[in-house]
């Protein structure tokens, strides 16, 4: 289940900023709505291992869950590229934590 979260709030996001480039009107929508699933996934995605490097890692994910979901409310309320900074900040962190989350995990 959460497996389909994960990837419908990935396509709803990669949806929402495609479209934003023509302007389309739902686009912030669809982005915002995908950012709320995608974080949902993640905040209640339990790891069975306590170590304080994979501690670490989980409350990054958190904080890029978050600035995901403040990139869609910046897209609804400025209506210019500002938003793009925050996603961008967010990718970055997803990006990070996910390829040493994995490597915690086969750690173990």
């Amino acid at each position: 289940m959460k497996r389909v979260l994960y990837v419908l709030g990935g396509i709803l996001m990669v949806a929402g900023a495609c479209l934003y480039i023509p302007r389309w009107a739902v686009s912030p929508y669809l982005f915002l709505a995908g950012a709320i699933l995608f974080g949902w996934a993640q905040v209640t995605d339990k790891t069975a291992d306590d170590t304080l490097v994979v501690r670490r890692l989980r409350r990054q994910q958190l904080i890029a869950a978050f600035l995901l979901v403040v990139a869609g409310v910046l897209m609804l309320t400025l209506h210019h590229n500002e938003w793009v900074v925050c996603l961008l900040v967010a990718s970055v962190i997803e990006l990070y934590t996910s390829f040493r989350l994995s490597r915690e995990m086969e750690r173990e």
